[in-house]
C-alpha cells in the first residue's frame, strides 16, 4: 500500500473550495487545498446568497457572521425613457415560518463571503495555499500523485482524493478529458465594483430595461461603498473598463451626464455561458462547483449551487475515509448533477426574460424545494403517502428539551454526525448507539418535546415513526417501527452499522 501524505488535495480556493475544506476540517480529515492566484478573489462576480445555502452557512455556525456583513435587496427602479421611473421589489417578501427560517434572499458580494468562509477555515487551524497551482497528476487505485508548483519551485504531493473546485476552465477537467458541453448564449456583458456618485444607494438603478444595446445598471453593494456595474456589451471588440471608460458608457446609455465613476476596483468583460460536465467523478478526482457547470448570472444560482456541491461531497469523503461503503461518493454525481442541470435550466430561462424586461424571481431561486428523490442513500422501504419523503430537504420546528429550555430542530441536526428521531416511540432502545449517529426521543417521555406539534405537521409523522437525517439536512428514510429491522439495514448500507 502506498503511502498518502494527506487524503484530500483540493485545487480551487474560491467559494466551493473554502466550503469543502470547512467540512473538511470539521471533520478532522487531513487535507490541503491550494489556489494558483497570488491573493483571493476581490471582486462580486457573485453576490446572491439564497435560503437553502443560508441553512448551509448556519451548519458551518457562520450564518449570522454571513447576514450581519449582506444587507437584503434593495428596490429594482426602472427609468423610463421620459425620465420617470417605477420601483419594485426584487424578491417577494416571504415571512420565515417554523419549517423554514431563512425565506429571503441576501445579498453579499462574492469577496466577502468568501472572506468569511476563509475567517471559519481559520478556526478550524487550516488556510489556503495562495500561489500554488496543480500543474499535472496521475492516479491508480490507492492514490492521487499530484505536482504543485509555487515561487520556490516543484513538489509532489499524494492523496487519496482529488477535488477540482477550479472554475469554469477547470485544469482538472481538462486533464480528464471531461465533456463540458453546453452553449453560448448569445450575450457578452460587463461586471465591475465601483465608487460613483450621481445616485443613491436605497434603489438599484437600472436604465432601458429589455434593450440588450443600451442596458446598463448600478447596484448597491450591501456591505460596501461601491456600486456593482453590469450590462450587456457587443460580442466582439475591445470595451474601456476604467473609471472614464465606464462613465462614457454611462452618459451615452442614459444621456445623464450627473453618474460618474470614481473608481473602479474590479471588472470583467465575459460571455454567459450554460455548461454541464459529462460526469462529476473519475476514479479518485472529482468536480465541484464551476469546474462542473457554468451559469449565466441570472437568478443567483451559481455560487450556490456551487457551495451545496461541497456540502454534498464533504461529509461524504470524510465518511469514506473513516470506513463508509463507496456506496456514499456514487452518490455524489447522482444527487448533484440533476440540480446543476436544473439550475442551468432556471438561470437561462431568467436570462431570456431579462433581455426581454420582465425577469421576476421567485420561490424557484431559494433552492429550499431541491431534493434528491431517487438517491441511492434513500430508505429503499415502502413509499410514502403525504408529506415529506427520503431525498427531500428536512424541514426545521420550534422543540423544547425535556428540561425546559427553547430550541430548533436545527439545532440537533448540527454538526458532522446523521441524526435520528425516535417519534412517541415505545423502546428508544431499539435502535442501539453507533458512532457518527445522533439518537433523539421525541415525546411526552424523550429527550425532545413537540409542544406546538411543528415536527408532527412538518414531517408528518405519528407515534412510532422513525426519521433518519443526514449530515447534509436531507432526510434519509422516515419509517414506522414495524419496518424497524428494515432501517437498521439501511443504517448499515449507508454507514452507520452498530459496533459489537
Amino acid at each position: 500500500m502506498k503511502k498518502h501524505e494527506i487524503d484530500v488535495l483540493i485545487s480551487g480556493a474560491g467559494a466551493a473550495g473554502l466550503a469543502l475544506a470547512i467540512e473538511l476540517a470539521r471533520r478532522n480529515v487531513n487535507f490541503r487545498l491550494i489556489e494558483k492566484l497570488e491573493k483571493p478573489f476581490d471582486g462580486s462576480r457573485g453576490k446572491g446568497i439564497q435560503p437553502r445555502t443560508l441553512e448551509v452557512f448556519a451548519d458551518m455556525g457562520i450564518v449570522d457572521r454571513i447576514v450581519a456583513a449582506g444587507g437584503a435587496y434593495p428596490p429594482e427602479r426602472k427609468y423610463r425613457s421620459d425620465g420617470s421611473f417605477e420601483d419594485k421589489a426584487v424578491f417577494e417578501t416571504v415571512a420565515a415560518t417554523p419549517a423554514e427560517p431563512f425565506t429571503t434572499s441576501l445579498m453579499l458580494p462574492q469577496f466577502l463571503t468568501e472572506s468569511i468562509l476563509r475567517e471559519r477555515l481559520l478556526e478550524l487551524g487550516h488556510r489556503p495555499e495562495f500561489g500554488h497551482e496543480l500543474n499535472g497528476f496521475s492516479q491508480d487505485g490507492d492514490c492521487v500523485v499530484a505536482t504543485i508548483v509555487n515561487s520556490t519551485g516543484e513538489e509532489t504531493v499524494r492523496a487519496r482524493y482529488l477535488v477540482g473546485t477550479d472554475g469554469g476552465r477547470s485544469f482538472v477537467r481538462h486533464t480528464l478529458e471531461i465533456g463540458f458541453p453546453g452553449k453560448t448564449l448569445g450575450v457578452r456583458a460587463i461586471v465591475a465594483d465601483v465608487t460613483a456618485t450621481g445616485v443613491s444607494r436605497d434603489v438599484w438603478h437600472r436604465f432601458n430595461e429589455g434593450l440588450m444595446t443600451s442596458q446598463i445598471s448600478l447596484c448597491p453593494l450591501a456591505g460596501t461603498d461601491l456600486f456593482q456595474v453590469q450590462g450587456p456589451i457587443p460580442l466582439e471588440g475591445d470595451v474601456d473598463l476604467s473609471a472614464a471608460g465606464l462613465s462614457a458608457l454611462f452618459t451615452e446609455r442614459t444621456g445623464r451626464a450627473d453618474i460618474v465613476i470614481q473608481s473602479v476596483f474590479w471588472a470583467s468583460a465575459y460571455t454567459m455561458n450554460a455548461r454541464l460536465a459529462d460526469r462529476y467523478r473519475d476514479g479518485r478526482v472529482f468536480l465541484a462547483g464551476d469546474a462542473a457547470h457554468t451559469h449565466p448570472p441570472t437568478g443567483g444560482q451559481g455560487l450556490n449551487t456551487s457551495v451545496q456541491d461541497a456540502y454534498n461531497l464533504g461529509w461524504k469523503l470524510a465518511s469514506i475515509l473513516c470506513g463508509a461503503p463507496d456506496v456514499l461518493l456514487d452518490s455524489y454525481e447522482e444527487e448533484r448533477r440533476p440540480i446543476a442541470a436544473s439550475m442551468l435550466g432556471l438561470a437561462t430561462k431568467l436570462l431570456d426574460a431579462a433581455k426581454a424586461g420582465s425577469m421576476q424571481r421567485g420561490r424557484e431561486v431559494h433552492q429550499l424545494d431541491l431534493c434528491y428523490p431517487t438517491s441511492i442513500l434513500n430508505f429503499a422501504g415502502p413509499a410514502r403517502g403525504l408529506g415529506v419523503s427520503a431525498g427531500d430537504r428536512a424541514p426545521d420546528a420550534p422543540i423544547r428539551g425535556s428540561s425546559g429550555q427553547q430550541k430548533w430542530l436545527f439545532d440537533l441536526y448540527q454538526g458532522s454526525h446523521w441524526t435520528l428521531l425516535g417519534y412517541e416511540v415505545d423502546r428508544l432502545s431499539a435502535i442501539a448507539p453507533r458512532p457518527g449517529l445522533h439518537i433523539h426521543a421525541v415525546g411526552p417521555r424523550g429527550d425532545i418535546v413537540d409542544d406546538q406539534g411543528h415536527i408532527r405537521d412538518g414531517y408528518n409523522v405519528e407515534a412510532g415513526d422513525w426519521v433518519l437525517v443526514r449530515p447534509d439536512g436531507y432526510l434519509s428514510a422516515i419509517v414506522p417501527s414495524a419496518d424497524i429491522n428494515m432501517l437498521k439495514a439501511h443504517l448499515k448500507r449507508v454507514g452507520l452499522a452498530a459496533q459489537n
